[in-house]
């Protein structure tokens, strides 16, 4: 059974320190066809009133959601997300230890102690991806830091392609580095773009290997156009949504906390961008999906 007192609040605060009192959005008008926020993190409680993870997904249920992939950045919140998942229809697990956190164990073998744990819970019938892993070079800086942050994400592609389950990247102002670490040591059979970031030349790599793009509420802001330019040129069948909450809450609600019913807001967007229905674009996501992770009702 997970620890329910895992969930942890995320107090956020203001340019003068003082704490914002953030309020989640109504939900939405729900989807006709559901689909699935296909990368989450539930432990993560926010805003005013802090949502307990049932409560997030009887609000993606009102919202048309069919369910989430709830994942781990740190051992400790790897065991709650697969645990939750063992018993939790509407929800899948993703394990792994998150590229900034990799460089806090200071040592191959203290990193390699975490790292073995994530492969037994890699093996676990209801995770169904390894992530979130990756490099992030605006964290993490110095030498021997992203000596530890490369060591793990090529451990975590091991664990990956040795259990047969999906890769779930982190991928920031580091595009150019993970891409050649996945062809150098060679990519699962899926690999998933968690919050895409990059520019259409990125896109196009994720093209060429059949690589999928998961794009997350920042997709409707404004300033990024490479976004949405990348969404336009990726095929459909290349195409995830997420919401990486409680971060990256779309607009017009940018600011607050994001949570899984929020999808359909993004959902919305993304098919008036690539100029199709609603309901086409949400069964396209769920085909992607389920092809990815496979049935949320296997492994209960």
């Amino acid at each position: 059974m997970p620890d329910e007192a895992f969930i942890r609040t995320r107090e956020s605060y203001d340019a003068e320190g003082h704490r914002r009192e953030l309020k989640y959005p109504e939900v939405p008008e729900p989807l006709e066809v559901g689909t699935y926020d296909n990368h989450t993190h539930l432990e993560i409680a926010d805003g005013e009133n802090p949502m307990h993870y049932l409560e997030h997904l009887e609000l993606a249920t009102q919202a048309g959601m069919l369910g989430a992939v709830q994942v781990g950045v740190t051992l400790e919140s790897s065991r709650w997300s697969a645990a939750v998942a063992a018993k939790e229809p509407r929800l899948l697990a993703a394990v792994a230890i998150h590229p900034n956190e990799a460089p806090e164990y200071g040592s191959k073998a203290k990193l390699d102690e975490a790292l073995a744990e994530i492969a037994s819970l890699a093996a676990l019938p209801r995770v169904r991806a390894v992530g979130e892993t990756g490099l992030d070079f605006f964290r993490t800086e110095g030498e021997a830091a992203l000596e530890l942050q490369q060591y793990s994400f090529e451990e975590h592609i091991r664990i990956a392609k040795e259990n047969n389950i999906a890769l779930q990247i982190h991928d920031r102002e580091a595009h150019d580095q993970v891409v050649a670490t996945l062809k150098r040591v060679g990519a699962p059979e899926k690999v998933v773009f968690h919050c895409y970031s990059g520019e259409t030349d990125l896109a196009e790599i994720c093209i060429k290997n059949g690589w999928y793009m998961s794009f997350a509420g920042n997709i409707t802001i404004k300033r990024n156009q490479h976004l949405r330019d990348s969404l336009k040129m990726a095929p459909p069948e290349l195409i995830m949504v997420e919401t990486d909450a409680p971060f990256l809450t779309p607009e017009p609600f940018r600011g607050r906390p994001n949570s899984p019913y929020l999808v359909p807001i993004t959902v919305r967007f993304m098919a008036d961008q690539r100029g199709v229905r609603v309901n086409e674009m949400a069964t396209q996501l769920t085909l992607n999906t389920e092809r990815v992770y496979g049935s949320w009702a296997e492994g209960l």
